[in-house]
């Protein structure tokens, strides 16, 4: 059962990858689709880890690690590019 929640997750965080590169292809502007990879990008990478735990428990130091790293860095480089798309955003 385990083993079953497990693939279920790491083929939940691929259909995000997946999915995140879509927006890639529109007419939007270059930060929004950074943004929206982003976003994907770090929804998939989660459910991977966290798929990834549910099937190495013995890993689960080094996995909490990087599940902890990920959210860190990839909500920091969110805003970052909210800021920079912001047209009220300070540029100096």
């Amino acid at each position: 059962m385990i083993d079953f929640f497990s693939y279920i997750c790491i083929c939940l965080g691929l259909f995000f990858w997946f999915w995140g590169t879509f927006p890639l292809l529109g007419k939007r502007s270059l930060l929004f689709k950074l943004h929206s990879l982003s976003v994907a990008d770090t929804l998939g990478s989660m459910s991977i880890i966290i798929g990834l735990l549910l099937k190495i428990p013995s890993e689960w130091p080094l996995l909490i690690l990087a599940l902890i790293s990920l959210a860190i860095w990839n909500t920091v480089l969110g805003y970052v590019l909210a800021y920079c798309s912001s047209s009220e955003g300070n540029y100096e």
